[in-house]
C-alpha cells in the first residue's frame, strides 16, 4: 500500500476533490493542514517548491495540484 500525504487547506476546493477521489477509491492517506502547521508547510515547499495546495506526495513522487490521471498513473488505478 503507498504512503500518501495530502499538504492542504481548509479553504481549498481542489483539496477537498483531491481528498473525495481518494476516499471513493477507498485509498488511505494522511491530512496535513498546512495553514496550522508551519513545519508541515515547510516540509511540503521543500518537497514541492510549491506554495499552492494540494501538493500530494505518494510515496516520495509529488504531484501539484489535483491531477486525477497522475494519481491513477501513480497507484495504478485503471
Amino acid at each position: 500500500m503507498a504512503n500518501i500525504k495530502i499538504y492542504s487547506t481548509p479553504t481549498c476546493p481542489w483539496c477537498k476533490k483531491a481528498k473525495q477521489y481518494l476516499d471513493e477509491k477507498e485509498i488511505k492517506y494522511e491530512s496535513i493542514d498546512v495553514s496550522l502547521n508551519q513545519e508541515a508547510q515547510k516540509e511540503m515547499i521543500d518537497k514541492s517548491g510549491q506554495m499552492g495546495v494540494p501538493v500530494i506526495d505518494i510515496d516520495g513522487k509529488i504531484i501539484v495540484g489535483f491531477d486525477k490521471e497522475e494519481i491513477n498513473q501513480i497507484l495504478n488505478i485503471k
